[in-house]
């Protein structure tokens, strides 16, 4: 398949290197934003779950609304929506975008952050539960009859699901760098999100979810697609892209020692492997590979995805087909200025990327 591009959402114009406290939802905002992305040929844009944030299902409403083309992925925690309900409202948001819903299930790094919302499952456990979650919203989507279901975390009679997909099924997409995230991912996945890691780092995560893809039975041309996120800091050439990332780069250190970034200042170190993995790596040294850094990892404690990539639009697009080589074929970006880095995205790096892409088919040369 093609490569594809996804954003993030944002929903106001509070960004981390420009906080705004307790930001409510700007609906004129958030409608150019995803215009803007629909505008420019990204493929998806992700709408992300946290405990106090707003409901994704809405906002994935609002932007299916307003777009023609690009696909809403929604974040989806298990323990938030019971897998029936979920089954349909994922369905009726299909139906009512014309086939555009994807889901991405997180089955919850923090224990902390579950213990929010009433679950205090182990590890172990929620990776578990997400596994019966899955197998339940497929047999919703594709089952005519109804069926009971007797499992470790869900009981039920007799359910019959009269929503059904526009076409068939629903795309899911698991994410992780745990063991289970591979087994689970590699299993029952249509997508396995990643962070951004160096480029060995990578391609053993893919060898291992594509492992646990033949593990479980199938074949080569049923694997999960690799999803791996960065956050590129552009700029017209590479010397001015490194003094546009040190400036980044100060203004997160100076919001977290303010109590303004994503993680307090004296923040313990993150419950999540991925996480762990990325301040791993972030010892290493600054740069990975082509214009991989990790500041801004150690900057904000790894909290979500955090490595970019730094460079002029030539760079950031040689780097990203450095991992499209790997077998990464959807690449997320988003950036810190949020608004006008997807514009600067889609006029000066998806063109490259999928220009080079199609000389590589054609054969041809620029």
């Amino acid at each position: 398949m093609p490569t594809e591009f996804i954003s993030l959402t944002f929903p106001n114009a509070s960004t981390e290197i420009n906080p705004i406290p307790n930001p409510s939802i700007d609906p004129d905002y958030l409608v150019r934003y995803a215009r803007t992305l629909d505008d420019y040929g990204f493929n998806y844009t992700l709408v992300p779950y946290d405990s106090s944030y707003f409901d994704p299902f809405t906002i994935g409403a609002t932007i299916a609304s307003v777009t023609k083309n690009i696909k809403v992925i929604i974040a989806l925690r298990p323990n938030t929506l019971y897998p029936t309900v979920a089954a349909k409202a994922l369905a009726t948001l299909d139906q009512l975008s014309s086939g555009r819903v994807v889901v991405h299930f997180i089955a919850g790094g923090s224990d902390a952050e579950q213990a929010k919302e009433g679950d205090f499952l182990t590890k172990e456990q929620r990776y578990a539960r997400l596994e019966e979650y899955i197998r339940i919203l497929r047999r919703a989507w594709e089952s005519a009859e109804p069926f009971d279901w007797e499992g470790t975390y869900y009981q039920f009679k007799q359910f019959s699901n009269k929503v059904r997909p526009t076409n068939g099924t629903i795309t899911v997409s698991v994410g992780g760098s745990s063991d289970e995230a591979y087994r689970i991912g590699g299993s029952l996945a249509d997508i396995f999100g990643l962070w951004g890691e160096p480029l060995k780092e990578t391609k053993e995560q893919i060898d291992r979810i594509y492992a646990e893809a033949a593990r479980a039975g199938r074949p080569g041309t049923d694997r999960p697609r690799i999803w791996v996120t960065f956050r590129p800091i552009l700029a017209e050439t590479d010397e001015l892209a490194w003094a546009k990332a040190h400036r980044t780069l100060d203004a997160l250190t100076e919001n977290r020692a303010k109590g303004q970034g994503k993680a307090p200042a004296g923040a313990p170190p993150p419950q999540n492997v991925g996480s762990q993995r990325l301040l791993d790596i972030a010892k290493r040294g600054e740069v990975q590979d082509r214009a991989l850094w990790y500041p801004t990892v150690t900057a904000t404690n790894a909290r979500g995805a955090s490595t970019a990539l730094v460079g002029s639009p030539q760079t950031i697009s040689d780097s990203i087909l450095d991992y499209v080589d790997l077998g990464a074929d959807l690449i997320s970006i988003r950036g810190y200025d949020n608004l006008n880095d997807a514009i600067d995205y889609g006029r000066y790096v998806l063109p490259k990327v999928r220009q080079a892409l199609k000389e590589r088919e054609t054969g041809s040369a620029a």
